[in-house]
Formats: C-alpha cells, structure tokens, sequence
C-alpha cells in the first residue's frame, strides 16, 4: 500500500474492490461465452464435415443427429439434443469466417492438437474488400466509429474477431434466423453498437428495425431512437443463459434464484405446502420448459393428486403486474398442451407477488371452464389469505434475521 495516494480512503478501498470485481467478472463473462460459441461452431463443423465425407454417414440418413445426440449424452457431453445440434451446424454454414479468429488467434492455446489438427485442413478463404457503411456510401448513417464492416465478394461482413468478442451464443441463436445476409449484418452491427441484451435483439427484429431504417428519410434519427431505449447486455456472465449454465455443466437450481430472499421464501413456501397435506406432490423446482424458442423456468411444481393435476408456483419479490399474470398463464397452458395425461384435470397457476409487507396471491386457471372442478380446486388449495399470511411472516422473519 506504499504506493498509494494519501486520498487512499475506506470509501476508496470499496470502490476499487468493486471495479476489480467487475472487471474480472466482466472477463470471465467474456471468456466463457467466447468458449462456448466456438466449441458450439466446432461441432456443427464436425457434423457438416461428417455429412460430407463421413465412411458411414449412409447408416445415419435423416436419424444422425438424434442418434448423434443420443451417443453424447451417454459420454456426459452436454447441450446437444438433436434441435441444438442443428443449430450448432446452422452456426457454422452461417459463419465460416469465424475460422480467421481461431486461426489467427486462438490456435494451439485454446484448441488441443487433434482438433486443430483437423480444422486446419480447410480454413476458410481471407476476407477482401474496402470499408464501408452498411447502408451504402450515399446513406447518412456512414463510418461508425465503434465498428468497421469489411466488403467480401459485395457482401457486408462484420470482422469475425469483432463478432466473437462482442456476441454471446444467444446472439448468434438469434441472427442466424435471419436469412438475407445484409439483413443479417445490419442487425450485428446495430447490436454492437448499442450493445443489446438477447433479449433487445429479439424485440428489435420483431419491430421491423431493419425494413423501417430502410424506409426511413432520416435513418440517423431513426438509429439515435432505437438505441437510446435499448436494453443493453450486462457485462458479466448472463448465469440465467440455459446455454452458459449446460456448457459449464452447473444444474439450473443452482443458477436461477434471482435473490437470497427468493430463495429462501421458496423453501419456506415448499415446506408449507408440503406439510398442508390435501395431496400435494412436490416434482420440480426451477422446471425449464422450451416455449417455441423460448425458455421459461417454473419456480415450483406440484402434481396434486386429489384434484388430479399440476400445481404452477410463481413466486416474485415485487409488486405485482400483469406481466407476472401473463407469464404465469403461459405457463400454465404449456402444461396444459404439453404435459396433461389421460386422467388430468386441467393444470392450475398459483403467483404470489410481494413487496416488503404487502403480498398478492392471484390463482391462473387458463381458460378452464369446468365448473364443478373449480369448486372444488376451493376446497381443496389452501386460501388466499392463507398463503398471504405465511408470505408476510416469513419476510418478517428473514428481513429480520
């Protein structure tokens, strides 16, 4: 500490604890996800390569991912059911240039021999060209001086370093439906831009950014709009990613409590309903489930074997909105669609929203129109004001404790 400034205070101390954590964090977010999108390029390269030239690609025909998936899950490889497979591949037709960042640099450090071994055989060809706005050279929007766009064979190329540094896979799961190359571009340079979360990428393809900057007379305004409402991406590791948390191996419960006092009023909650009796039947906590192209995590689910169905549990430690009801009624009729059996009544969604003492407890029946089941789910779930007393004591307890 000698040579520190004399202004060196305890203030001090904590703040250059914390950019230090926050700088490493931010690395280590970095590092993996870096990892993880080649080590997901690298296996729909083997798998192309394979479908190309493989001795005994014949055998397979149309089953070879899921029989592929099936053989790596037996050796322990997570992350690759037949659906992520194909996207892995889909990664790598999409983009082959990112073949110039592991061979310029990462090559031995990261990759073991055989595999570089292997990938070196057929490196993808060097990008040529001059720079130049996406838009085109008499657009208003020219030369961002956050990003440089390489031309290659009269196509908007994003140096692939630039891509790899600054995407996640999620990104990447996200461009590479885009099908029009341009298109594609645009929307990797807007998001380096303005650094967007996932999930700002997404809504900003649904709202037709692309096609209403094409359109637009003032594409800088237009631009200076979209990313001044942006959600930006935080700069550490996103742990709710379901990608990140396969690729490292970590069980999704030990990842997706959002807080200690979500979890603890979970256990607490769990516990209560358990010891009610009247048939509930504890099966999941933090249950994934895949939504189109979506994950959802249910933070509780029972079956009850009185009423003869599921039981959806949604605890968040806010004020409630109606976005928490919408939520919970999707999830509510995933299960309906998905996970009924013959025999089941109609699954049913519990939320509970709380905000320091006061607590809303609101049930989701999604759609049900079975009366005589809906008198009797009364009689036997535990009431409202019930499990809005226990929410409140336990917040008591742990605020207090």
């Amino acid at each position: 500490m000698a040579n520190e400034p004399a202004s060196f205070d305890f203030s001090a101390l904590v703040t250059a604890i914390r950019q230090a954590h926050e700088h490493m964090a931010a690395e280590v977010g970095r590092a993996v996800n870096i990892s993880l999108t080649l080590r997901n390029w690298m296996i729909g390269r083997h798998i192309r390569e394979y479908e190309q030239n493989g001795a005994d690609r014949a055998m397979y025909g149309e089953n070879l991912l899921a029989s592929l998936s099936q053989r790596l899950e037996e050796a322990g490889v997570k992350g690759c059911a037949p659906r992520s497979l194909r996207l892995y591949r889909q990664l790598y037709l999409t983009y082959p240039q990112i073949w110039q960042t592991v061979s310029a640099k990462s090559g031995h450090a990261l990759i073991p021999d055989p595999i570089w071994q292997t990938l070196s055989a057929s490196s993808s060809e060097a990008l040529h060209g001059t720079s130049r706005d996406l838009l085109g050279p008499e657009s208003d929007a020219t030369a961002s001086p956050v990003i440089d766009s390489v031309v290659a064979r009269g196509k908007v190329q994003v140096p692939p370093e630039r891509l790899l540094n600054s995407l996640s896979f999620s990104h990447f799961a996200e461009l590479i439906a885009v099908d029009d190359p341009l298109k594609r571009a645009f929307y990797e340079i807007e998001c380096i831009r303005g650094n967007w979360s996932v999930r700002e990428l997404k809504r900003q393809i649904g709202s037709l950014y692309y096609e209403r900057s094409g359109l637009s007379t003032d594409k800088n305004k237009l631009a200076e709009l979209a990313q001044s409402g942006a959600e930006m991406a935080e700069p550490k590791l996103a742990m709710r990613d379901p990608y990140v948390f396969e690729f490292l191996g970590i069980k999704s419960q030990e990842v997706m409590q959002e807080s200690d006092l979500e979890d603890a009023l979970l256990d607490k909650l769990q516990e209560f309903l358990l010891e009610l009796g009247n048939g509930f039947c504890f099966e999941a906590r933090q249950k994934r489930i895949l939504i189109g192209d979506t994950y959802g995590f249910v933070d509780m689910v029972f079956y009850h074997r009185i009423l003869k169905c599921h039981v959806l549990v949604e605890l968040k430690v806010e004020a409630f909105t109606h976005d928490n009801l919408g939520q919970l009624n999707t999830y509510v009729s995933w299960y309906r669609k998905n996970m009924m059996a013959n025999g089941d009544n109609p699954p049913i969604g519990l939320l509970l929203c709380t905000q320091k003492s006061q607590a809303l407890v609101e049930y989701a029946l999604a759609g049900m129109d079975n009366k005589l089941f809906v008198s009797k789910y009364e009689l036997e779930l535990p009431g409202k004001e019930e499990i809005r007393e226990l929410l409140e004591e336990k917040m008591r307890e742990i605020e207090g404790s």
